[in-house]
């Protein structure tokens, strides 16, 4: 059995790196120990997903979760990875702002680059980003984003900022992922695409 301590971590943390495990560990039980509910109901759903058992037990402030590959006559079987069946067309993402949802300002933008930093462990990937109005501070100079932007650049996502934006806040000069891209690029891109997804 796989012991894993993400107590100390908030989500998405542990339930990526739970998939990370299962995947790498098809059919191993493991031990998960994390540190509230939201960890211990996404972690539930991902292992349920993924063709396993779940039992939970509190420890302390935390919830420790056994996660059991669900049996087939008697013995362990693989764990069934979660199957996303790709349409045909791109997907885009469209990031018209440096913050996710409505609310606290700040905790807005701690969603969006723990979203970009959840994108790495997607698949497929998306084909393109869009970064529109305050989105572009996500791809200049001083955002927290650049590492996880930089990660999907290199895996082939293309990233792509809006020149008129970029110029109205006078930041064309601090572009530091990815490329400029214009609004009759993104009309069409996101016309043709099979899916536009907005953080």
């Amino acid at each position: 059995m796989i012991k894993l301590d993400y107590s100390q971590h908030q989500c998405p943390y542990p339930v990526v790196e739970t998939r990370k495990q299962i995947l790498a560990n098809p059919g191993v039980s493991l031990l998960v120990l994390v540190g509230d509910r939201a960890g211990r109901d996404n972690v539930s759903r991902l292992a349920t997903k993924m063709g396993y058992r779940t039992a939970t037990t509190e420890v302390g402030p935390c919830f420790q979760l056994t996660l059991t590959a669900e049996d087939t006559e008697g013995e362990t079987a693989p764990s069934k990875p979660i199957s996303v069946t790709p349409a045909s067309g791109k997907t885009v993402i469209y990031c018209g702002s440096d913050r996710m949802g409505n609310g606290d300002d700040q905790f807005g933008r701690v969603l969006m680059i723990s979203f970009l930093t959840t994108l790495l462990e997607m698949e497929p990937l998306p084909d393109i980003i869009l970064f529109v109005n305050s989105g572009i501070d996500l791809t200049t100079q001083g955002s927290t984003g650049l590492e996880a932007l930089k990660t999907l650049e290199s895996r082939g996502v293309d990233i792509a900022s809006c020149g008129l934006c970029l110029d109205f806040y006078q930041k064309k000069d601090q572009l530091q992922v990815g490329r400029v891209t214009n609004m009759y690029e993104m009309a069409e891109v996101q016309c043709q695409a099979v899916r536009v997804i907005t953080p």
